[in-house]
């Protein structure tokens, strides 16, 4: 039994084509994959990595995709230009504040970002395929696994997973990364973003910062253990102090 999961994209789209090499070298085609969200938004090609994803699921891939809180953005926002995402810490719009990364997204879809909010809807409704918008705003919060629970930011402590809200799922940090509860499932997130891979006992946090310039982290976990996948090989990733924030 072994399950592969890949962290936070953010429109790297060379950078997944390299994370899933990595993995087909290690465990063939065929591999289950699954990705914990956040697949556009700050890179370069964020068009590219959804139409990618898509079409691998259309082939008949074993990819999984889960949603992430940027992956809510644009979807969203072709929805309704004046929606603001209630899990920002300030209520400022997707294409207006400066660290989402919402112009990039509009780029690689030959939007231009600095349009009017009027015409920037428009235009954005005219460029985005209906199929791109029905595939984020249809990604599932997460994936259950004999080996692990995948999902984007984390869970509630203690809440039942039926009843977990889309908000933490996509959104938590406090109450969930200094944690050091036993969540029975291992649970293996993105959302914040570190040096590299790590290790806390109960959660293994994926996201080793694609974003801003790191590798995309793609990680095997198997009944004995779990791996950081590299161009060399297999290192292990050994449990740190659970509760540690990161």
């Amino acid at each position: 039994m072994r399950l592969y999961a890949i962290g936070d994209i953010h429109g790297q789209l060379e950078l997944l084509k390299g994370a899933h090499a990595r993995i087909m070298r290690d465990g063939g085609r065929d591999a289950l994959i699954v990705h914990v969200g956040d697949l556009i938004d700050r890179g370069p090609d964020s068009r590219g990595v959804v139409e990618y994803l898509s079409r691998g699921q259309r082939d008949g891939r074993s990819w999984i995709v889960t949603r992430g809180n940027h992956d809510r953005f644009l979807a969203n926002f072709l929805r309704d230009p004046d929606w603001i995402d209630p899990g920002l810490s300030s209520p400022e719009h997707w294409v207006d504040h400066p660290g989402l990364g919402a112009a990039a997204t509009l780029a690689s879809y030959g939007v231009d970002p600095t349009l009017p909010r009027d015409r920037l809807h428009a235009e954005t409704q005219r460029a985005v395929p209906p199929e791109d918008a029905v595939f984020l705003s249809s990604l599932p919060l997460w994936f259950l696994h004999p080996l692990a629970l995948v999902v984007h930011a984390g869970i509630r402590p203690g809440i039942d997973l039926q009843d977990q809200a889309e908000l933490d799922l996509v959104w938590i940090r406090k109450g969930f990364l200094e944690s050091d509860a036993d969540h029975g499932p291992l649970v293996v997130h993105g959302h914040t973003a570190i040096r590299s891979t790590t290790h806390y006992g109960n959660r293994l946090n994926i996201d080793g910062g694609a974003a801003y310039g790191r590798d995309l982290c793609a990680v095997v976990i198997e009944p004995e253990g779990a791996w950081l996948l590299t161009d060399e090989g297999r290192a292990p990733l050994l449990p740190e102090p659970a509760g540690k924030a990161g």
